[in-house]
């Protein structure tokens, strides 16, 4: 195996030659930061003996999807993207030969609101295993209404592979009635379907147990925001298990079935912190599996290909975030973290029978690496890594922080210092987006770019922050621009207290609800920052509520937001520019569907009429996630010559 798969090690460095480091640059050249990762989305067939991952061209604006077939070493390319107006959204092995991939297409409706669609395919090995060929599209299924076509939005909905049936997949989608999905079986080699449950009772989303039975459906009322959880009998009967408000009630959330059809794993709260737990469906009796004192356990399961039951949980706060009831895994891993100490070791999929198993490795200043292993015969060899330019030995490590904010509450966050220069150093400040998410640990190729310039780098994770518990991650709801805002503000102030910081040379730097606090900062402490940066950021509150009134969770997001149209706009940066000191950069893609780019037309506008010192810049056919790569350079550039201007 080892010759095997040094032929494959060849043939990733022969396509990536253009991406190997030259000799080294001091600082580093931007685009190594800049650059899409070369590899990612990397995925194991059930026999181990093929890989697909996506690749991204170091020259253009181009992702390929590819397989490497372990056995030759030989590369099958799939299918390309220019990541605009299509883009791969993901891709599963359903069996040895069939690869499942959803595509994702930009859409805009007649009155000029964004948004997107999905849809399948099957890309199938032939007899002879050479390249793949489609063999489904899904942008053919269509309903007849009144007179009036309807074309679900979202067709990838794959809610079970069927191992045991390499001839079929179940999927949910809203074909029978709009926005209430049934589900189908699928014939992946002949593109017949059958419906096999109807959709009913506002079902959003529905769970199969491990021997493909539907067994479980979950609703939702938009306007209401009233969940329920169903389990549904062979006769086809429904029995409520659970039901909350998602605006005002601790939430109980679906993990997944045992392999024994009567266990149903669920996450639901212990006091404030969510927790595992199991429900005996013939009884109804739940039973504490894992809990975390100080954080929300609120990862997926992790099952085992060999016994189909689950064996541990995700968890951030575990060692290499997974927490294990069955260690099985445990003298592998142990192994592993032998071989590569001080590295964050996750075995990211398994062959059927255990054997060959796929690894990645990170650290806080070493990008992702993959590797492919085999137990059985003891080896292991390197596949590629997602940014090979990067001279990791200029990136320092995280370090995780507590401070106080001004109301006593404890707020956690990750600092980040550079090797280079020495305390008080230019500064910074990096909220993250959401706001329902948070900064972990682990490489981050945006503090690797502020780091490898001497910036010393805090990313807190404020009020909002999901992990630290129910009541801390609700503070988010109505509460832009408040007290989340504050702990930002308070993160700032500690690094100056801690003397971390030049209280002269400090940015604040956000994307998405980053965006929006970093506009908000140079509002509210316009004497604290000396630039701020947005990308795809909220500058008005109440016009995301309006861009939303066509779509099902409006009023969700209303809660969210806030109810009130006086008050959002009084928590609204772009009400208050008259209050703003502070350079501003502003970065958007103009096909951003999900914070649409008048937030930062619009910002632009009233800095422009107040006379205000600000740069804005339109991404073409950019998106919410940087996916187009020479959208990502000019943003890094152009943030780059911002943050050298003003923290120099």
């Amino acid at each position: 195996m080892i010759h095997l798969l040094k032929r494959l090690a060849v043939v990733c460095y022969a396509m990536s030659v253009l991406l190997v480091t030259p000799a080294q640059a001091d600082p580093q050249p931007l685009d190594v930061f800049s650059r899409l990762p070369q590899f990612y989305g990397v995925a194991l067939s059930p026999d181990g003996q093929r890989v697909a991952m996506e690749r991204n061209s170091p020259d253009e604006d181009m992702a390929a999807l590819m397989t490497l077939d372990v056995a030759t070493g030989n590369v099958y390319y799939l299918l390309n993207s220019d990541n605009k107006k299509v883009k791969i959204n993901w891709y599963k092995w359903a069996n040895n030969e069939d690869l499942l991939v959803s595509a994702r297409y930009e859409m805009s409706a007649r009155n000029g609101q964004k948004y997107f669609s999905t849809r399948l395919y099957v890309m199938r090995y032939d007899e002879q295993g050479e390249s793949p060929q489609p063999v489904i599209d899904w942008r053919h299924i269509q309903r007849y209404q009144n007179d009036a076509k309807y074309v679900p939005q979202f067709q990838d909905n794959v809610i079970d592979i069927l191992p045991d049936d390499p001839n079929h997949i179940l999927m949910a989608i809203d074909i029978s009635r709009p926005f209430e999905k049934s589900v189908f079986e699928v014939n992946i080699k002949n593109q017949k379907i059958k419906r096999i449950v109807r959709g009913t009772k506002q079902i959003r989303n529905w769970v199969t147990d491990q021997q493909g039975n539907v067994r479980i459906g979950i609703s939702l009322d938009y306007d209401s925001g009233e969940k329920q959880i169903f389990l549904r009998d062979k006769e086809g009967n429904f029995e409520e298990l659970y039901s909350f408000n998602v605006t005002t009630d601790k939430p109980v959330h679906v993990a997944g079935f045992g392999v024994d059809p009567n266990t149903l794993y669920i996450k639901k709260y212990l006091n404030d912190y969510q927790a595992l737990y199991t429900l005996d469906l013939a009884t109804r009796k739940e039973t504490l599996v894992y809990a975390d004192e100080n954080y929300d356990v609120d990862g997926s399961l992790i099952y085992s290909p060999l016994t189909r039951d689950a064996i541990g949980v995700r968890h951030a706060h575990a060692p290499n975030g997974r927490y294990y009831w069955d260690d099985r895994y445990a003298p592998l891993q142990r192994g592993l973290d032998r071989l590569f100490s001080d590295k964050h070791n996750v075995l990211t999929a398994f062959s059927d029978n255990e054997e060959i198993y796929l690894l990645y490795s990170e650290s806080d200043a070493q990008p992702g690496k993959y590797y492919l292993g085999n137990q059985k015969d003891p080896q292991i060899s390197f596949l590629f890594d997602q940014y090979p330019q990067i001279d990791t030995e200029q990136l320092s490590a995280h370090q995780l922080i507590t401070f106080t904010a001004r109301d006593k509450v404890e707020i956690e966050g990750y600092l980040t210092l550079p090797k280079q220069g020495e305390a008080p150093y230019p500064t910074v400040v990096f909220p993250h987006g959401g706001p329902a998410g948070r900064d972990r640990a682990g490489f981050d190729y945006w503090v690797a770019y502020f780091n490898s310039r001497g910036y010393a780098v805090l990313r807190p994770n404020f009020r909002g922050s999901t992990g630290y518990g129910f009541s801390f991650s609700e503070s988010q709801m109505q509460n832009w621009g408040m007290a989340m805002q504050d702990d930002v503000v308070d993160g700032t102030q500690w690094m100056i207290d801690q003397g971390y910081t030049d209280k002269n040379k400090i940015c604040i730097v956000g994307a998405s609800y980053g965006g929006f606090a970093a506009l908000a900062a140079a509002v509210k402490s316009p004497d604290l920052y000396q630039c701020a940066v947005s990308f795809a950021g909220v500058s008005d509150l109440d016009r995301m509520v309006y861009r939303q009134r066509n779509f099902l969770n409006a009023n969700l997001v209303k809660k969210q937001l806030g109810e009130d149209s006086d008050d959002r706009e009084r928590r609204s940066p772009i009400n208050y520019v008259e209050n703003i000191k502070t350079p501003i950069l502003l970065v958007h893609g103009e096909e951003d569907r999900t914070v649409h780019v008048e937030q930062s037309e619009r910002m632009a506008d009233e800095l422009d009429d107040a006379g205000k010192t600000y740069k804005y810049v339109e991404l073409p056919f950019g998106d919410h996630y940087l996916s187009i790569q020479s959208n990502r350079m000019t943003l890094f550039k152009e943030m780059d010559d911002f943050l050298a201007k003003y923290l120099h």
